[in-house]
């Protein structure tokens, strides 16, 4: 074999990443060169070649396939048509991570003739061009400097290694880096840094940022990153990682695909939809099945401090000793069997596990919210919660974010200014239900999965560790909690497709595979035969909540999952109702908790009724609050209730609740149980198989807030 070799120098060690790639299955037509520029301005492959410090990158773009289907290579894209952001090493760069591997016992020396095979060469090679490039597409603009994401956030689009990238800014504004971590001093640790002067090279084709150190995102999972904090004894997360591996969730934390999806999908079992009917956009399946995890946990300093030990001298045994103490959770046993899902120390870890990849910028979903809209707004408005069930035992946990109040918390219950002419803001906070602060900007990611580090807001007066508590529940228990479809289902985050701001048509219309051989939406079953669709509605301006909906098309019967709740007591489900479309369809909801045994709520729900039309008490609202609680009653006891106050279509939209298109139905009524699994089905009542299915979002109403006496519910 013949290898070019380096003559530069470097005495910088950087750490590599891992040493396969995948291929890039998606891209499978060879570049037309035909259709290249030839205008007088350059390429960003052209530029390249005109500059002596990127001769290396430059020859890693002409020896880099774009995949294995295709012969033409990275080198050809970049001087074809397209909107790249291309983060280029320079010539000392790719001598430094060459250093690296040899410094590792990678390659046998610091140069190209250090490699041993073929196979380890071609994988560096990827490693090295595919995670330098982000490909916007048609659709999507080039990144410069101006338009990068916030502190520690990803990128909207990924690299051509399919992995997002994540940026951190350093203490002076200017200095920024890719895939960094930061100290407690907001100092960046590691990452690329973005050269100062050579950054937002335009080209016709993208734009162009010098990187000093190569981009190299390691493969390590989160399973990997716990145990290396035990194996080095690092401090962090040392003790978590300690209680986490206790627990025996090494294994289920070192997922990342579901392989027999991904043979299926790249072997052409599975088909994307065809047009949808009235978006007119094919149902596009995912090209992955991904699996994800966020931990949110106590560092070690909190564990230092309370146990009195170094992080290193401190137990598994002694953290449940502590828990058990604090009579955290007093019906489970506690025993040394860490992996039994009813040991006290097992319960513990499970609630600080979200079954879901949630990066910093997604921790809340910002998008229609009462004064607020994600293409035109720069501030947060309106208290926005996530609500998601948690890991191993299901049990609620949110996560806050509200415009007049700096941060993202978990399990914060404060008083709002609620009225119907209120401003849905804080107004103050009950010192026992402050809840607890996500530190972003020490935020540490993988390929699977993140963990934050969490801080008691009021340890004194509130809990001071993350535990689902009886004075949990009751707060829950006095709380309506709204849920976005999507964020019933951990695929929709694993695999980008909630919240994705990229308005391709990938993006905009997902097809979802209803084949019981390769289900999608674990906790969901459905018909096959069925199309089902989920739509984005990116810039549509669609009165849903969160702008998205599920589309089911055909002659549909489909049962999912419903989240836990609190506490034992009588709870009402309603369905949020968007009926514009004349397509919408009917159904029959059942209900309960034996899927063989679902028994039917009243009469179908008719998704195509609309506001003064067909709706019983409906009427527009005067301004008078009397008036219009009254209107309230009338609806509620048919069944309804007008849309909320809390979401509009755009900032500048009206109310929801004068939206004769917008309800909700009231679709369960039932007394429930927090260790009972419940269950809802909607099956099709038509013959009509062209008819669309529609869900956007489901209420949680508790007893005690929707028919209180003395606190009369909130329209929000």
């Amino acid at each position: 074999m013949t290898f070019r070799k380096l003559t530069h120098s470097a005495t910088l060690l950087v750490v590599a990443g891992a040493m396969s790639v995948p291929a890039l299955e998606s891209c499978t037509e060879d570049i037309d060169t035909s259709d290249r520029y030839t205008f007088t301005e350059e390429t960003v492959a052209s530029y390249l070649e005109k500059h002596e410090s990127y001769s290396e990158y430059y020859a890693l773009l002409s020896e880099v396939k774009i995949s294995t289907r295709s012969e033409s290579t990275v080198l050809q894209l970049l001087s074809a048509r397209g909107n790249y952001t291309v983060f280029a090493p320079d010539n000392e760069a790719v001598q430094l991570y060459l250093d690296s591997l040899s410094a590792k016992g990678l390659i046998s020396e610091p140069s190209w003739e250090g490699f041993r095979d073929e196979q380890t060469l071609d994988s560096i090679r990827k490693i090295i061009v595919y995670n330098s490039i982000i490909d916007g597409g048609d659709d999507t603009e080039a990144y410069q400097t101006g338009s990068f994401p916030g502190d520690t956030e990803e990128f909207m689009i990924a690299n051509l290694n399919d992995r997002k990238l994540t940026m951190n800014y350093g203490t002076n504004p200017d200095s920024m880096f890719i895939n960094g971590t930061k100290d407690d001093d907001g100092n960046v640790i590691g990452g690329s840094f973005i050269d100062l002067n050579n950054r937002d090279i335009p080209a016709i084709n993208g734009y162009i940022h010098e990187v000093h150190t190569v981009i190299a995102p390691s493969n390590e999972t989160l399973g990997d990153l716990l145990k290396s904090f035990i194996d080095l004894e690092t401090e962090g997360f040392l003790v978590t990682a300690k209680v986490v591996m206790a627990c025996g969730l090494g294994d289920t934390l070192s997922k990342i695909k579901d392989e027999a999806y991904e043979e299926a999908y790249l072997t052409g079992r599975l088909a994307d939809l065809p047009t949808h009917p009235s978006y007119n956009k094919i149902g596009y399946l995912p090209e992955h099945r991904k699996y994800g995890f966020t931990i949110f946990a106590e560092p070690d300093g909190f564990w230092r401090e309370t146990l009195g030990k170094a992080p290193s001298d401190i137990t598994p045994e002694d953290v449940q000793q502590w828990v058990a103490s604090k009579g955290l959770y007093p019906d489970a046993t506690a025993d040394d069997d860490y992996t039994n899902p009813q040991n006290t120390l097992y319960q513990f870890v499970t609630y600080h596990i979200l079954p879901m990849r949630i990066p910093v910028d997604k921790l809340v979903i910002h998008y229609n919210e009462k004064g607020y809209y994600y293409a035109t707004s720069t501030r947060y408005t309106v208290a926005v919660n996530e609500t998601y069930s948690t890991f191993g035992q299901r049990r609620l946990f949110t996560l806050y974010q509200v415009g007049n109040l700096d941060g993202i918390y978990i399990n914060r219950f404060p008083t709002l200014d609620n009225s119907r002419t209120g401003t849905y803001q804080e107004l103050s906070c009950d010192a026992d239900k402050q809840g607890f602060l996500v530190n972003t900007a020490e935020a540490q990611n993988v390929v699977n999965g993140y963990i934050y580090p969490i801080e008691a807001v009021n340890p004194q007066a509130g809990p001071a560790t993350l535990a689902y508590t009886q004075e949990t529940r009751e707060n829950f228990l006095k709380r309506r909690w709204r849920f976005d479809v999507t964020g019933l289902f951990p695929e929709f985050m694993n695999n980008d497709i909630r919240a994705n701001r990229v308005s391709t048509n990938r993006n905009l219309c997902v097809g979802l595979p209803v084949n019981t051989d390769y289900p999608y939406l674990e906790g969901l079953t459905i018909s096959e035969g069925s199309l089902f669709y989920y739509l984005l509605g990116l810039a549509c301006a669609w009165p849903n909540y969160q702008g998205d909906e599920f589309n089911v098309i055909g002659n549909y019967e489909m049962t999912f999952t419903l989240p836990p709740v609190p506490l034992a007591g009588t709870y009402e489900i309603r369905f949020g109702i968007s009926n514009q479309s004349a397509l919408r369809s009917m159904c029959q909801v059942y209900f309960g908790s034996d899927t063989d045994n679902l028994y039917a709520m009243g009469i179908p729900l008719d998704i195509r009724i609309r506001g003064a039309d067909k709706l019983p008490g409906w009427a527009d609202d005067t301004g008078d609050d009397d008036i219009d609680s009254e209107t309230d009653k009338k609806m509620r006891n048919n069944g309804f209730m007008k849309g909320p106050l809390h979401y509009t279509a755009t900032a500048s939209s009206g109310s929801l609740r004068d939206n004769a298109y917008i309800h909700r139905h009231i679709i369960v009524r039932e007394y429930m149980e927090p260790e009972k699994t419940y269950y809802l089905k909607f099956k099709s009542v038509l013959e009509d198989e062209n008819k669309e299915f529609y869900m956007d979002y489901l209420e949680f109403c508790p007893k005690e807030v929707y028919d209180n006496p003395v606190t009369p519910e909130d329209a929000w």
